[in-house]
C-alpha cells in the first residue's frame, strides 16, 4: 500500500522545513504587529545552510549584519540593493534553518531562539537597540 501516512490537513504531515517556516511566521508576528510601518520594505527568507566560500573555520569572519553562534551563522541581514540584472532588490533577513535547528532542544526553545534572532536582525535593519524592538 502506497500513499501518505497522514492526511495533508494534519500538522504531523508537514515536512521539517514547513514546520520551521510556520515557527518563523509565529516568531515574526509580534514584531511585525508592532513595527509594521517600518518593515514594509523588508522580506524574511529561509535557507537550509549559509554559503561559505572557505573551508577553514578560523579564516571565516562575519560582518555585523550576521548573527553568529560559535562562529556558525544563524541569520544574515541582506541590505537592499541591485541584483546582477540591474533590478532593485528589497532588504531581507535570511534565517539558516539547519544551524538554528541544531541549537534548539525542542519546539519552545526553537520559538524563543527564532524570536531572539529576528529581534536582533530587525534591530540592525532599523538601526535600533534590540530592547527597543522588544518594547522594553
Amino acid at each position: 500500500m502506497r500513499g501518505p501516512l497522514y492526511p495533508s490537513s494534519v500538522p504531523v504531515s508537514r515536512s521539517r522545513s514547513q514546520r520551521f517556516d510556520a515557527l518563523v511566521l509565529e516568531a515574526l508576528e509580534p514584531i511585525e504587529q508592532r513595527w509594521h510601518a517600518e518593515l514594509t520594505q523588508l522580506d524574511v527568507a529561509v535557507d537550509e545552510v549559509p554559503e561559505i566560500s572557505t573551508t577553514a573555520p578560523e579564516k571565516v569572519t562575519w560582518d555585523d549584519d550576521v548573527v553568529v553562534d560559535a562562529n556558525v551563522p544563524l541569520a544574515r541581514l541582506v541590505p537592499a540593493g541591485v541584483d546582477k540584472r540591474g533590478l532593485p532588490t528589497r532588504a531581507r533577513i535570511v534565517l539558516y534553518r539547519r544551524p538554528l535547528e541544531a541549537r534548539a532542544r525542542d519546539g519552545t526553545d526553537m520559538a524563543d531562539l527564532l524570536h531572539d534572532v529576528l529581534v536582533e536582525q530587525v534591530a540592525t535593519y532599523l538601526g535600533l537597540d534590540p530592547d527597543v524592538i522588544e518594547g522594553q
